[in-house]
């Protein structure tokens, strides 16, 4: 008579198969592309720098393909949304950035995502500051202006849409100056621009690649940039927290996020190819002709970013009193 095996025994046994799998999976990981949803479209700031560093690792290391899906929509929360719900495989990544995982909760009525619950942090991929300007014949020459003028009148503010970080960073800024602005929000930054050149609007937080060809070639003025630092792209240009605005920061940035549950083991790798790639010199160099900075850093130090992000913006955000159903 055979001697029947004990259920625990088999139990213990399917538990050691699957894990070997498990870790046998993650030893050959990457096996297959990688997607990286960007929610915005194409050639836009957040594309761009996506497909910038996914090239790089491409290019760097053939066992390594990442496929940029663009799902714009919504202020970003259609593609977010997207990166939330799939598989949490290690196959699937996402470009938030500073619109979508921290303005957005607090300016939308309803979120179909929990920006800090439905993420994994990854890597924090690059930020750039907002520009000041105004136009060439302006009188507001420097932030003092700018306060002087926006204690006489109330000042036309432009932005590329409501909800931008444009738009709450300039909000952030008149709260701090003690001014009234009129926010006047634009489809795009391309609009916004050509009515600032036009005259029909007085100030304008812009991000440095909509603004720096013109401040360049003298049709705009830039007064100030509202990083810590000066931008090397615009080495002449003072920040905010200089000209008399201690600590002040409103800069848009990008992170790679994953899903919720994403295996630690594929975001650590994924955390690896960003930082070398993030290191290279051709890459810092492209990123700051265009007003960016590199970062970089480990998965728990941007999962620490991201909360101190959602709670600054989200009082930015309800202090503007700006609202999108």
């Amino acid at each position: 008579m055979k001697a029947q095996k004990h259920p625990l025994r088999l139990a213990v046994y399917a538990t050691l198969v699957f894990c070997g799998a498990v870790a046998s999976a993650h030893a050959n990981y990457p096996s297959q592309p990688i997607k990286v949803v960007v929610p915005f479209p194409p050639a836009g700031g957040t594309d761009v720098l996506t497909r910038l560093v996914a090239n790089e690792v491409t290019l760097k290391d053939n066992k390594w393909t990442f496929i940029v899906d663009n799902k714009p929509g919504a202020g970003g929360n259609i593609g977010m949304d997207a990166v939330a719900k799939a598989k949490k495989d290690g196959y699937t990544f996402g470009t938030g950035q500073t619109a979508n995982l921290a303005i957005n909760p607090t300016l939308y009525t309803k979120m179909p995502f929990d920006a800090l619950k439905d993420f994994e942090p990854v890597v924090l991929l690059a930020s750039q500051p907002l520009v000041l300007v105004v136009r060439a014949e302006s009188p507001i020459k420097n932030l003092a202006d700018l306060k002087t003028q926006g204690q006489a009148k109330q000042l036309t503010m432009a932005s590329a849409g409501t909800g931008t970080v444009g738009h709450v960073g300039g909000e952030m800024f008149a709260k701090r100056a003690g001014i009234k602005v009129m926010h006047v929000p634009y489809k795009g930054a391309g609009p916004a621009t050509t009515d600032m050149l036009g005259g029909q609007t007085d100030i304008y937080f812009a991000t440095p690649p909509s603004v720096i060809s013109m401040v360049k070639t003298g049709k705009l003025r830039a007064i100030a940039v509202t990083s810590l630092k000066r931008i090397d792209v615009l080495p002449d240009v003072p920040t905010v927290a200089e000209s008399g605005y201690p600590g002040f920061v409103a800069e848009d940035w990008k992170a790679l996020v994953a899903p919720a549950g994403t295996p630690p083991e594929a975001i650590n790798k994924v955390n690896q190819v960003m930082n070398a790639a993030l290191a290279r010199t051709e890459v810092i160099t492209r990123l700051k002709d265009e007003g960016s900075v590199a970062r970089g850093g480990t998965p728990a130090e941007l999962g620490a970013f991201l909360k101190t992000e959602n709670a600054r913006w989200g009082t930015a955000v309800r202090e503007s009193g700006a609202k999108l159903d």
